[in-house]
């Protein structure tokens, strides 16, 4: 299983699973983008395949990320499985979804 983060048109594009076995890159490779840019960080998930628990917490760790540099994240085009999840585990409300 594959995930790529590239910046692309003002954008952090995901692409692949956010899953348990890509967790660990995902989240690095966020990171380090994330990081080298000025603006507030925009991830676009329109690409993603499969979501678990553990993408969740990727994009929670992003958010926390984020906030310590004082930047506000924000996700767009989240798959319907990222939305779905977030609903079962009542965290819907503390994701910035677009």
């Amino acid at each position: 299983m594959t995930v790529t983060v590239e910046a692309r048109d003002g954008c952090l594009c995901v692409s692949g699973d956010m899953t348990l076995e890509t967790a660990t890159a995902l989240f690095a490779r966020g990171l380090e983008i994330s990081k080298s840019q000025s603006q507030p960080p925009v991830f676009d998930l329109a690409a993603v395949d499969e979501v678990d628990s553990s993408g969740l917490a990727v994009l929670f760790g992003w958010m926390r990320a984020a906030e310590a540099q004082g930047k506000i994240l924000r996700i767009e085009n989240p798959p319907a499985n990222l939305v779905s999840l977030a609903q079962v585990y009542d965290v819907s409300d503390l994701l910035p979804l677009s």
